[in-house]
């Protein structure tokens, strides 16, 4: 019978499996994604290079395409131009040929001259990486075989699907489609769980989405980012460099007023802002379209879909489905305090569109915003308006 070098437990096996396939989702986290993609952090050129090398073998993506497809992604996020959204193709699309997607994405030399910049071009990557890509598979189903005997086959079958499945299933798939969110970010990224351990920290997908160029994607005590701690690792030996990590939300109880320094501190965390709006009026606006449906004020109302109701809190209400809009119109025409609620909603949101508008403009009409907020009557807006001021 053949036998590899190595000869070991069935569940050894599945260590090595499981090992191999993590390497491979550190490369493309820590190298694709928070160092080439999005400048995050700098790389010693070793480190630098071992991933290069090892995602030649283990997955045959070529780092300008991954980068530049990455980049439209965000540039072109969940409109008919993103080439993964499962918002446009639907979620069996993207979970099950999310590969299919990125190859045909990747045959755009359009795409690859506008989104692909700054990424390696030196010797190798244009004469063996990017011309050769897949017989670096090739070569490590040889190593495999070598290493581990006809269960090579088998660990190598795994290291090929670990990509498809983890990043362009799940990451892609998933990540715009079920979860959580902590920050109300222009399109649906979601948090798939708070840790991130099996897909590299890639889990906590809003919130990069927020923070893009961020090179640590947890933000919550709660949440884990198990590429951070290899970045971290990386920094202590002087192999990686920290070059951009998200802000923190800072809070002066003392302001009462505010300054050009509130409004800095909102624009820079406007997803976080939007988002701790919806989380604080959610139950009032809960509770006004509870009333109304007892009232049966508004016709149709209780066949408004719940995902619907708390959208329009987290989201424009002009994305809602055309019946569910229809309804909620009717229902801002019948209640004071929801058509508070959404008009306050959109005017914050506008404030960090308005281009033509003076720093002083701007900060008098966040002025003028959280005067009317609260004198408004509603408790819960009231409350999150001095917290607004708050913000330094």
């Amino acid at each position: 019978m053949l036998t590899g070098l190595f000869e070991l437990s069935w569940w050894a096996y599945m260590v090595v499996a499981l090992v191999l396939t993590h390497i491979t989702i550190a490369s493309v986290t820590i190298y694709l994604h928070r160092h080439q993609t999005h400048k995050g952090l700098e790389l010693h050129p070793a480190v630098s290079h071992f991933f290069r090398f090892w995602l030649w073998l283990t997955t045959g993506m070529v780092t300008k395409e991954w980068v530049a497809i990455h980049r439209k992604h965000h540039a072109k996020v969940e409109t008919d131009d993103d080439p993964h959204s499962p918002q446009i193709f639907g979620i069996k699309k993207v979970f099950w040929e999310g590969s299919e997607l990125y190859r045909a994405e990747s045959k755009k030399q359009a795409t690859l001259d506008k989104y692909g910049h700054g990424t390696p071009d030196d010797w190798l990557e244009r004469n063996v990486y990017t011309p050769y890509s897949w017989q670096g598979v090739g070569l490590m189903l040889v190593i495999d075989l070598a290493l581990f005997g006809p269960l090579g086959a088998s660990i190598w079958a795994m290291q090929m699907l670990w990509i498809p499945v983890t990043a362009a299933g799940i990451v892609n798939g998933i990540g715009h489609y079920w979860g959580y969110r902590n920050f109300a970010s222009e399109d649906a990224s979601r948090n798939v769980l708070p840790w991130g351990i099996l897909i590299g920290g890639e889990e906590l997908h809003n919130n990069h989405h927020a923070y893009g160029t961020s090179a640590k994607l947890s933000n919550k005590w709660y949440e884990f980012d198990i590429g951070w701690l290899y970045i971290r690792a990386l920094e202590i030996f002087r192999l990686a460099t920290v070059t951009r990590v998200a802000p923190k939300v800072q809070l002066n109880r003392a302001k009462v007023a505010c300054d050009a320094e509130t409004l800095q501190a909102i624009i820079t965390h406007r997803y976080e802002v939007l988002a701790k709006f919806a989380k604080s009026l959610k139950q009032t606006a809960a509770t006004e379209f509870s009333n109304l449906k007892a009232s049966e004020k508004v016709s149709g109302l209780k066949n408004l879909k719940v995902l619907g109701v708390k959208s329009w809190l987290h989201r424009d209400a002009s994305e809602l489905p055309p019946t569910d809009r229809a309804t909620l119109d009717a229902a801002l025409t019948s209640s004071k305090v929801l058509a508070t609620i959404y008009s306050m909603r959109q005017e914050l949101a506008a404030l960090w569109g308005r281009s033509a508008a003076s720093k002083e403009q701007l900060v008098k009409q966040l002025e003028d915003w959280c005067h009317r907020a609260e004198e408004s009557g509603i408790v819960a807006l009231q409350q999150f308006s001095r917290r607004l001021r708050s913000y330094a």
